[in-house]
């Protein structure tokens, strides 16, 4: 039988990815990126509009410039025949929305809308709804604590119904303009078949829909805004699709601009997290995935559907049908030690790992590898981008406790590799205190790779064995499996996405293995971190929010 390939597109937060797979076996035949020609907008518009604190948006041309260039590029390298591609499928950072016309065009496109902010693409990062985030949580509090249950206790203000309800409060006009509030995931989706159809893991996740019970109801929504009461019939509406549904077929148009077969299947959209599971294997229960990049996003699967504090979402067939997906999340990771490397490295620093010819990040995990748990003397709150789960509050900052005089850099970038780790710790020990079951961790993405004392000091803290991807794009490797399931084995792809995991998923030959001598350290450490998470975390010291007040003005 000969074979017959997909392309998956994962698009991130400064750039896109397209790969090329082999579906009999997941073999990545070839890959290519284009970066954002805007990147992340958290200063001002194109046209030198100034943001307010905590904006972060996009262009969504951006998006469409990715199809018409990855994508290509990837298929030429290939160096296969266009008449062997059965299918294309996306996965995009989420909540990541924007306001649409009737006739499906971003406002921000529209001239007379696009000097307001509000009518552009509100990032997964923008944090600036967070006010109305608590308004939100407040009211379900008081009329549907069950709904909020569902979400951890509170719902973030990176997700759908908080950043309408900016939108609704800061701008009503352009609220009153849009046609639809869509995921960007669905838009572009829309873009490549001509139809907009929505998929189930951005509208079980970030949207408050329920498999079995719907929407929200209308009276709750009114409470929040008279204008939201029939949200759901309008600027939401749709009929929800499970992932692995076929969306459409690719358009002529798009077909040329892309220079792919007209006509093959396109999936819904899906979540890059999310569909990462299946391309790691994991299609049952006990398996937590951790897609490790700017942040982290841990994705599990259960039999029943529990309440698990700090968690993103339950959703019934959310990532795998059968199971209960769980989400939740770490807000910085990577972005962490990034900003450390950034802008606390000395000189001296930046001569040695010249001289050595590795990068900054490699010198500072050669040193600090050489460290043992305890050693560095610092323990710090990875909450330098708020904190996502388990306390789901964006107003938190970071901290790093127990600097002296002699203080070295690689131990301070110990200390937080290690505080995202307790991070991740707090977050596997929410689940399974609520008979959520997990054995074993999962790692993709960025971080799983390019950091082995990372990986290992998980291991460590968490006691858990990690299993890491074959794959260095992941997302897109899923998004091409998903492609084949809406392709379908008549066209030889498969009819299933457990069908297709068995046959595509391919993870790397050995675990790393926790150690049990440094766990029992870190098991003191991470009995500092939580003293200072419920103490800084929890309301009884509301200093860093008073800061960030002071610093806002």
């Amino acid at each position: 039988m000969m074979s017959k390939y997909t392309i998956g597109i994962d698009f991130g937060t400064l750039s896109g990815r397209a790969v090329v797979v082999d579906n009999q076996n997941g073999a990545e035949l070839a890959a290519a990126a284009a970066d954002y020609p805007h990147g992340v907008l958290d200063e001002q518009l194109p046209q030198n509009i100034a943001l307010g604190h905590d904006w972060a948006l996009q262009h969504p041309n951006d998006y469409i410039h990715v199809l018409q260039t990855a994508v290509p590029e990837a298929v030429r390298a290939a160096g296969l025949s266009k008449a062997d591609i059965i299918g294309i499928s996306i996965d995009f950072t989420a909540c990541t929305m924007l306001p649409v016309s009737a006739d499906n065009v971003p406002l921000c496109l529209k001239e007379e809308w696009t000097d307001n902010p509000h009518s552009w693409v509100k990032l997964w990062k923008h944090h600036a709804a967070q006010p109305h985030a608590n308004r939100l949580n407040e009211v379900l509090e008081q009329k549907r604590p069950d709904v909020l249950a569902r979400y951890g206790g509170k719902l973030s203000s990176e997700w759908m119904i908080a950043k309408i309800m900016q939108i609704v409060e800061e701008a009503p006009e352009v609220y009153e303009q849009a046609d639809q509030f869509l995921e960007a995931a669905d838009w572009v989706t829309s873009q490549l078949t001509g139809e907009i159809k929505k998929n189930s893991c951005t509208a079980g996740y970030k949207a408050i829909w329920h498999k079995r019970e719907g929407y929200l109801d209308k009276e709750t929504l009114k409470t929040l805004s008279p204008k939201m009461e029939n949200l759901y019939e309008t600027k939401l509406r749709g009929e929800i699709y499970p992932q692995g549904t076929k969306a459409g077929e690719l358009t002529s148009d798009m077909a040329e601009a892309m220079e792919l077969p007209e006509g093959i299947a396109v999936a819904v959209g899906n979540v890059d997290a999310h569909v990462s599971v299946p391309a790691m294997g994991v299609t049952e229960e006990k398996k937590l995935v951790m897609s490790m990049g700017t942040s982290i996003c841990h994705i599990l699967l259960g039999k029943e559907e529990q309440t698990v504090e700090g968690m993103c979402g339950v959703v019934e067939d959310g990532v795998i049908p059968g199971y209960y997906g769980y989400e939740a999340g770490q807000s910085a990771v990577g972005d962490i030690f990034s900003w450390f490397v950034e802008n606390y490295i000395p000189e001296k620093y930046e001569l040695e790992a010249r001289d050595q010819g590795i990068s900054i990040h490699e010198l500072l995990e050669n040193k600090a590898s050489q460290l043992q748990p305890g050693e560095t003397g610092l323990v710090a709150l990875d909450w330098m981008n708020g904190n996502r789960s388990v306390l789901v509050d964006t107003d938190l900052t970071g901290m790093i406790l127990g600097m002296t005089l002699a203080t070295k850099p690689e131990e301070v970038y110990r200390a937080l590799i290690e505080a995202t780790a307790f991070g991740t710790y707090k977050i596997v020990k929410s689940f399974t205190k609520q008979g959520v079951p997990i054995d074993a961790l999962y790692a993709n993405g960025g971080l799983s790779y390019k950091n082995k004392m990372l990986i290992q000091i998980y291991s460590d803290v968490t006691n858990k064995p990690i299993y890491i991807a074959e794959s260095k794009e992941l997302p897109a490797v899923g998004s091409a499996m998903f492609a084949s399931v809406a392709a379908g084995s008549e066209k030889g792809g498969y009819d299933s996405i457990a069908e297709a995991a068995e046959n595509m998923a391919r993870l790397q030959p050995e675990p790393v293995l926790p150690d049990q001598r440094r766990h029992e350290m870190y098991q003191k450490l991470y009995e500092e971190y939580e003293r200072l998470h419920d103490y800084f975390g929890r309301g009884e010291n509301d200093v860093m929010k008073r800061l960030k007040q002071f610093k806002s003005g």
